[in-house]
């Protein structure tokens, strides 16, 4: 993976290692352990090079392109295409959209050179990886346009496709979401069963601060009465789950500028608006993560 990839990926939020671990898991399950792809070494020269496009085949957000580009050099790396001193490196990869764009089916996304065995040795898990993410930055961005005008923003969660949490909330905050806790690790979200489990909204609110007194504390409440007194014992973020419109407007008028709240439960864009309008700060949707369809995208040789 070359410096400006890795620069890319930084400047997004990426830890180009977490990335790089990702693809090699990727392409380990296309490749087998000989790291092989049978097809294009049987058929294609290894003299042989071509350029290919990433066009778009359907209307939406591109999100992901630095990580397709990883995936191209990365097979380089590791197939006998090594970058080279004297010619230059073994793929060179061309970004012509960026990501968060708006594309149009037929737009070209990436230009990429080199040998035409390592392009399409590298052609699926580079598609897999970038329409993903390109999928859940579309979806996104459907819920960010339907927010728009509220101070209403769309939150993630943590029902991503395990190994890939930190791809997909990217490609949420490409497509204009807002990122919630990465983890059981970085905030505390005190939920139904830890609840039961000590007591009470009061009681576990108060065992994590006496735990963990810098680690943020989230607390899922389900009527007015459960979020009053959650605020009461400390709460400054609020997760309202499965309320009504009316519900939350009320919650909202109790509880002021006491602490920042969510609306969450089985969300969908034909309700966005009318939630966003009960004057909650957040709509939380883990859709966006755990059933967004792909963007259709491909990679194209050129004949000319």
């Amino acid at each position: 993976m070359r410096q400006s990839t890795e620069q890319s990926l930084r400047a997004g939020g990426l830890d180009p290692v977490q990335v790089r671990q990702v693809i090699v898991t990727a392409l380990a399950e296309d490749l087998g352990p000989d790291f092989l792809d049978v097809t294009s070494v049987a058929t294609i020269p290894a003299s042989q090079a071509d350029t290919a496009d990433l066009v778009a085949r359907a209307d939406g957000v591109v999100a992901g392109l630095a990580v397709a580009a990883a995936v191209f050099e990365l097979v380089g790396e590791m197939t006998g295409f090594p970058a080279d001193a004297a010619t230059g490196p073994a793929v060179e990869v061309s970004l012509v959209a960026h990501d968060g764009q708006r594309v149009a089916r037929g737009d070209v996304l990436a230009t990429v050179t080199g040998p035409t065995r390592l392009l399409l040795t590298a052609e699926r898990t580079a598609l897999n990886l970038l329409c993903r993410m390109s999928g859940v930055a579309t979806h996104t961005r459907a819920w960010a346009d339907a927010l728009a005008g509220t101070k209403a923003m769309v939150l993630d969660t943590r029902k991503t496709t395990p190994g890939l949490r930190a791809l997909e909330k990217y490609a949420v905050r490409a497509g204009g979401g807002t990122n919630k806790r990465m983890g059981l690790h970085d905030v505390a979200m005190i939920k139904d069963n830890h609840k039961f489990a000590a007591g009470g909204v009061a009681a576990a609110y108060r065992r994590v601060r006496e735990a963990f007194p810098d680690v943020p504390v989230q607390v899922e409440v389900d009527t007015l009465a459960e979020a009053l007194e959650a605020v009461e014992a400390g709460a400054d973020f609020l997760l309202l789950d499965n309320m009504s419109p009316a519900t939350l407007e009320s919650v909202v008028a109790a509880v002021g500028d006491r602490a920042e709240l969510e609306a969450t439960g089985g969300l969908t864009l034909d309700v966005a608006a009318a939630y966003a309008a009960t004057g909650v700060d957040y709509l939380s949707v883990g859709a966006l993560t755990h059933s967004s369809p792909i963007l259709d995208i491909a990679l194209d040789l050129r004949t000319e």
